[in-house]
């Protein structure tokens, strides 16, 4: 591995884009997948993740830094909270989530989940 390696997010090793309402860049840096999302008003992942995805719940793990925008997680044990602008968020497998309001939530997610959003 390289000493140094830097990449841009406006251009990614490869783009995945949802059924509708958004897309996930992925930058492959250091050995490791970094997913930088853009998920748009009226995106939801069980509308729009769970027919790539084939499983009932969001199953990929995530280490999340909310750019801009506001997303709602809730897990499958009925915890529930909402990531914003700044906000560090770690979700495990087991969840839902959608973005709230008129704004794109934007996310960086350093959980190094290489498959998410990959049918």
């Amino acid at each position: 591995m390289a000493g140094l390696e830097i990449k841009s997010t406006g251009a990614p090793d490869e783009v995945r884009n949802f059924v509708a309402n958004g897309h996930a860049d992925v930058v492959n840096i250091g050995g490791a997948s970094v997913i930088y999302g853009t998920f748009e008003p009226g995106w939801k992942w069980s509308e729009h993740l769970k027919p790539i995805a084939g499983t009932d719940t969001c199953q990929a793990p995530h280490l999340l830094y909310c750019i801009s925008g506001r997303m709602k997680i809730v897990m499958n044990d009925g915890t529930e909270g909402v990531m914003g602008p700044g906000d560090l968020c770690t979700i495990a497998p087991g969840h839902d989530a959608w973005t709230v309001g008129d704004e794109p939530c934007v996310a960086v997610d350093f959980g190094g989940y290489g498959q998410y959003a990959k049918g």
